[in-house]
Protein backbone atom coordinates (compact mmCIF):
# COMPACT_ATOMS: atom_id res chain seq x y z
CA UNK A 1 0.00 0.00 0.00
CA UNK A 2 1.57 3.27 -1.17
CA UNK A 3 1.17 6.91 -0.15
CA UNK A 4 0.17 7.77 -3.74
CA UNK A 5 -2.73 5.22 -3.75
CA UNK A 6 -1.81 4.07 -7.32
CA UNK A 7 -5.44 3.42 -8.30
CA UNK A 8 -6.43 3.00 -11.94
CA UNK A 9 -8.41 6.18 -12.77
CA UNK A 10 -10.46 4.58 -15.57
CA UNK A 11 -11.69 1.65 -13.45
CA UNK A 12 -14.48 1.59 -10.90
CA UNK A 13 -13.65 1.01 -7.25
CA UNK A 14 -14.85 -2.58 -7.48
CA UNK A 15 -12.73 -3.23 -10.58
CA UNK A 16 -9.68 -1.65 -8.94
CA UNK A 17 -9.97 -3.97 -5.97
CA UNK A 18 -10.67 -7.06 -8.07
CA UNK A 19 -7.81 -6.36 -10.51
CA UNK A 20 -5.17 -8.46 -8.66
CA UNK A 21 -7.57 -11.41 -8.75
CA UNK A 22 -8.13 -10.87 -12.48
CA UNK A 23 -4.38 -11.11 -13.04
CA UNK A 24 -4.37 -14.38 -11.09
CA UNK A 25 -7.25 -15.68 -13.24
CA UNK A 26 -9.62 -16.14 -10.31
CA UNK A 27 -13.14 -16.99 -11.60
CA UNK A 28 -15.32 -13.89 -12.02
CA UNK A 29 -17.95 -14.80 -9.41
CA UNK A 30 -15.36 -15.56 -6.73
CA UNK A 31 -13.38 -12.49 -7.77
CA UNK A 32 -16.30 -10.11 -7.26
CA UNK A 33 -17.32 -11.74 -3.97
CA UNK A 34 -13.83 -11.29 -2.54
CA UNK A 35 -13.57 -7.72 -3.85
CA UNK A 36 -16.90 -6.74 -2.27
CA UNK A 37 -15.85 -8.36 1.02
CA UNK A 38 -12.59 -6.38 0.97
CA UNK A 39 -14.48 -3.14 0.32
CA UNK A 40 -16.84 -3.91 3.20
CA UNK A 41 -13.83 -4.49 5.44
CA UNK A 42 -12.57 -0.95 4.80
CA UNK A 43 -16.08 0.56 4.99
CA UNK A 44 -16.26 1.32 1.27
CA UNK A 45 -18.87 -1.26 0.30
CA UNK A 46 -21.40 1.43 -0.59
CA UNK A 47 -19.38 2.89 -3.47
CA UNK A 48 -18.48 -0.01 -5.82
CA UNK A 49 -19.26 1.88 -9.05
CA UNK A 50 -17.51 5.15 -8.28
CA UNK A 51 -14.25 6.17 -9.94
CA UNK A 52 -11.20 7.20 -7.86
CA UNK A 53 -11.65 10.85 -8.89
CA UNK A 54 -15.03 10.86 -7.13
CA UNK A 55 -13.49 9.92 -3.77
CA UNK A 56 -11.68 11.86 -1.07
CA UNK A 57 -8.05 11.13 -0.23
CA UNK A 58 -9.04 9.05 2.77
CA UNK A 59 -11.52 7.03 0.73
CA UNK A 60 -8.93 6.38 -1.98
CA UNK A 61 -6.51 5.13 0.65
CA UNK A 62 -9.16 2.71 1.93
CA UNK A 63 -9.64 1.38 -1.60
CA UNK A 64 -5.88 0.93 -2.01
CA UNK A 65 -5.86 -1.00 1.26
CA UNK A 66 -8.76 -3.19 0.13
CA UNK A 67 -6.93 -3.97 -3.12
CA UNK A 68 -3.91 -5.15 -1.13
CA UNK A 69 -6.03 -7.22 1.27
CA UNK A 70 -8.06 -8.96 -1.44
CA UNK A 71 -5.06 -11.22 -2.11
CA UNK A 72 -5.28 -12.45 1.51
CA UNK A 73 -1.57 -11.84 2.21
CA UNK A 74 0.28 -13.11 5.27
CA UNK A 75 2.32 -9.89 5.42
CA UNK A 76 1.20 -6.44 4.28
CA UNK A 77 3.75 -3.68 3.60
CA UNK A 78 2.40 -0.15 4.05
CA UNK A 79 4.87 2.44 2.75
CA UNK A 80 3.95 5.75 4.44
CA UNK A 81 0.30 5.24 3.42
CA UNK A 82 -1.11 8.08 5.52
CA UNK A 83 1.41 10.79 4.62
CA UNK A 84 -0.91 12.58 2.17
CA UNK A 85 -3.85 12.81 4.61
CA UNK A 86 -4.66 15.70 6.92
CA UNK A 87 -3.96 15.30 10.64
CA UNK A 88 -7.49 14.45 11.79
CA UNK A 89 -8.07 11.88 9.05
CA UNK A 90 -4.61 10.41 9.58
CA UNK A 91 -5.36 9.76 13.25
CA UNK A 92 -8.70 8.15 12.35
CA UNK A 93 -6.98 5.89 9.83
CA UNK A 94 -4.30 4.95 12.38
CA UNK A 95 -7.01 3.68 14.71
CA UNK A 96 -8.81 1.82 11.93
CA UNK A 97 -5.62 0.16 10.69
CA UNK A 98 -4.80 -1.07 14.20
CA UNK A 99 -8.28 -2.52 14.62
CA UNK A 100 -8.13 -4.11 11.17
CA UNK A 101 -4.76 -5.73 11.84
CA UNK A 102 -6.08 -7.29 15.02
CA UNK A 103 -9.19 -8.61 13.27
CA UNK A 104 -7.26 -10.07 10.35
CA UNK A 105 -4.39 -11.45 12.42
CA UNK A 106 -1.76 -10.76 9.75
CA UNK A 107 1.53 -8.89 10.04
CA UNK A 108 1.54 -5.23 9.03
CA UNK A 109 4.97 -3.75 8.24
CA UNK A 110 4.33 -0.01 8.47
CA UNK A 111 7.01 2.40 7.18
CA UNK A 112 6.77 5.95 8.53
CA UNK A 113 8.89 9.02 9.35
CA UNK A 114 6.25 10.17 11.86
CA UNK A 115 7.49 9.19 15.33
CA UNK A 116 4.12 9.65 17.01
CA UNK A 117 2.53 7.46 14.35
CA UNK A 118 5.16 4.77 14.92
CA UNK A 119 4.70 4.81 18.69
CA UNK A 120 0.90 4.84 18.39
CA UNK A 121 0.45 2.02 15.91
CA UNK A 122 3.14 -0.54 16.52
CA UNK A 123 3.65 -3.63 18.62
CA UNK A 124 7.35 -3.48 17.77
CA UNK A 125 9.44 -0.72 16.21
CA UNK A 126 12.61 -1.06 14.16
CA UNK A 127 14.57 2.19 14.36
CA UNK A 128 16.80 2.35 11.28
CA UNK A 129 19.84 4.41 10.31
CA UNK A 130 21.79 4.04 7.09
CA UNK A 131 19.98 0.82 6.24
CA UNK A 132 20.79 -0.82 9.59
CA UNK A 133 18.50 -1.52 12.53
CA UNK A 134 19.69 0.52 15.52
CA UNK A 135 17.12 -0.85 17.96
CA UNK A 136 14.23 -3.30 17.68
CA UNK A 137 11.89 -2.95 20.63
CA UNK A 138 8.39 -2.25 21.88
CA UNK A 139 7.25 1.39 21.71
CA UNK A 140 7.64 1.79 25.48
CA UNK A 141 11.03 0.07 25.45
CA UNK A 142 12.34 2.29 22.66
CA UNK A 143 11.06 5.46 24.32
CA UNK A 144 11.87 4.70 27.96
CA UNK A 145 15.03 2.61 27.58
CA UNK A 146 16.90 3.60 24.39
CA UNK A 147 19.94 1.42 23.75
CA UNK A 148 22.09 4.20 22.28
CA UNK A 149 22.51 7.95 22.39
CA UNK A 150 21.25 8.10 18.79
CA UNK A 151 18.01 6.34 19.74
CA UNK A 152 17.56 8.55 22.81
CA UNK A 153 18.03 11.71 20.76
CA UNK A 154 16.02 10.56 17.73
CA UNK A 155 12.83 9.35 19.42
CA UNK A 156 10.79 12.12 20.99
CA UNK A 157 12.25 15.06 22.90
CA UNK A 158 15.00 14.48 25.42
CA UNK A 159 17.43 16.52 27.49
CA UNK A 160 21.11 15.92 26.63
CA UNK A 161 23.30 16.70 29.64
CA UNK A 162 27.12 16.48 29.45
CA UNK A 163 28.85 15.16 32.54
CA UNK A 164 31.76 13.21 34.02
CA UNK A 165 31.71 10.10 36.19
CA UNK A 166 33.23 10.78 39.61
CA UNK A 167 32.38 7.46 41.24
CA UNK A 168 31.22 4.05 40.00
CA UNK A 169 29.66 1.20 41.97
CA UNK A 170 27.43 -1.84 41.57
CA UNK A 171 24.55 -0.79 39.32
CA UNK A 172 25.14 2.91 39.95
CA UNK A 173 27.32 5.77 38.80
CA UNK A 174 27.75 9.19 40.35
CA UNK A 175 28.05 11.90 37.74
CA UNK A 176 29.12 15.52 37.99
CA UNK A 177 26.75 17.59 35.81
CA UNK A 178 24.67 20.79 35.83
CA UNK A 179 26.85 22.19 38.61
CA UNK A 180 25.98 19.32 40.97
CA UNK A 181 26.18 15.56 41.42
CA UNK A 182 23.69 12.95 40.27
CA UNK A 183 23.28 9.26 40.99
CA UNK A 184 22.37 7.29 37.86
CA UNK A 185 21.09 3.72 37.72
CA UNK A 186 23.04 1.71 35.10
CA UNK A 187 23.85 -1.98 34.71
CA UNK A 188 27.46 -1.42 33.60
CA UNK A 189 28.73 1.86 35.07
CA UNK A 190 31.80 3.33 33.33
CA UNK A 191 35.02 3.99 35.22
CA UNK A 192 35.54 7.18 37.18
CA UNK A 193 36.72 10.00 34.93
CA UNK A 194 34.73 8.89 31.88
CA UNK A 195 33.00 11.61 29.89
CA UNK A 196 29.30 10.81 29.55
CA UNK A 197 26.01 12.22 28.34
CA UNK A 198 22.96 11.90 30.57
CA UNK A 199 19.51 11.88 28.98
CA UNK A 200 16.11 12.38 30.58
CA UNK A 201 12.68 13.02 29.09
CA UNK A 202 11.18 16.47 29.80
CA UNK A 203 8.11 14.94 31.45
CA UNK A 204 10.42 13.18 33.96
CA UNK A 205 12.01 16.42 35.17
CA UNK A 206 10.22 17.72 38.27
CA UNK A 207 10.46 20.82 40.49
CA UNK A 208 11.75 19.82 43.95
CA UNK A 209 12.79 21.38 47.23
CA UNK A 210 16.02 23.37 47.30
CA UNK A 211 17.92 20.74 49.32
CA UNK A 212 16.66 17.68 47.42
CA UNK A 213 19.13 15.06 46.24
CA UNK A 214 19.72 14.50 42.51
CA UNK A 215 18.74 18.06 41.72
CA UNK A 216 20.22 21.31 40.44
CA UNK A 217 19.12 24.92 40.30
CA UNK A 218 18.20 26.79 37.15
CA UNK A 219 16.47 29.89 35.87
CA UNK A 220 13.43 29.89 33.59
CA UNK A 221 14.21 31.38 30.17
CA UNK A 222 11.25 30.30 28.02
CA UNK A 223 7.65 29.08 28.34
CA UNK A 224 5.87 27.41 25.41
CA UNK A 225 2.13 26.73 25.46
CA UNK A 226 1.39 23.55 23.48
CA UNK A 227 -2.24 22.86 24.31
CA UNK A 228 -2.43 20.05 26.84
CA UNK A 229 1.09 20.75 28.13
CA UNK A 230 3.44 23.55 29.04
CA UNK A 231 7.08 23.36 27.95
CA UNK A 232 9.41 25.17 30.36
CA UNK A 233 13.06 25.75 29.44
CA UNK A 234 15.62 26.41 32.19
CA UNK A 235 19.25 27.49 31.97
CA UNK A 236 21.28 25.72 34.65
CA UNK A 237 24.29 27.10 36.51
CA UNK A 238 26.75 25.52 34.04
CA UNK A 239 24.91 26.97 31.03
CA UNK A 240 23.18 23.73 30.00
CA UNK A 241 19.53 24.05 29.06
CA UNK A 242 17.03 21.63 30.59
CA UNK A 243 13.45 21.32 29.39
CA UNK A 244 10.59 20.43 31.71
CA UNK A 245 7.18 19.43 30.44
CA UNK A 246 4.12 19.55 32.66
CA UNK A 247 0.38 19.22 32.21
CA UNK A 248 -1.57 22.37 31.48
CA UNK A 249 -3.97 22.64 34.42
CA UNK A 250 -5.14 26.14 33.56
CA UNK A 251 -3.09 27.72 36.34
CA UNK A 252 -0.82 30.63 35.45
CA UNK A 253 2.64 29.40 34.38
CA UNK A 254 5.77 30.59 36.19
CA UNK A 255 7.31 33.81 34.96
CA UNK A 256 10.45 33.96 32.85
CA UNK A 257 13.38 34.80 35.11
CA UNK A 258 12.13 32.80 38.10
CA UNK A 259 14.51 30.28 39.64
CA UNK A 260 13.68 26.64 40.41
CA UNK A 261 15.30 23.48 41.70
CA UNK A 262 14.89 20.65 39.19
CA UNK A 263 14.92 17.01 40.23
CA UNK A 264 16.28 14.27 37.94
CA UNK A 265 15.53 10.87 39.49
CA UNK A 266 18.26 8.23 39.25
CA UNK A 267 15.94 5.69 37.59
CA UNK A 268 14.78 8.23 34.98
CA UNK A 269 18.27 9.19 33.86
CA UNK A 270 20.05 7.25 31.09
CA UNK A 271 23.84 7.29 30.81
CA UNK A 272 25.87 6.99 27.60
CA UNK A 273 29.67 7.12 27.36
CA UNK A 274 30.82 9.85 24.98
Amino acid sequence: VFQSYALFPHLSILDNVSFPLTVRRVPRRQRLERARAALDLVQMGGFPDRKPSQLSGGQQQRVALARALVNEPKVLLLDEPLGALDLKLRKEMQHELKQMQRRLGITFVFVTHDQEEALTMSDRIALMRGGEIIQLDTPSGLYNAPSSLYAAEFIGETNMIPGRVVEAGAGRARVEALGGHFDVACSEPPAAGAAVTLTIRPERVTPVAANASNSAGGRLVDVDFIGTDLRLVYTMSDGTRVTLRRQNTGAAPPQVGQGAQLGLAADDLRLFVT
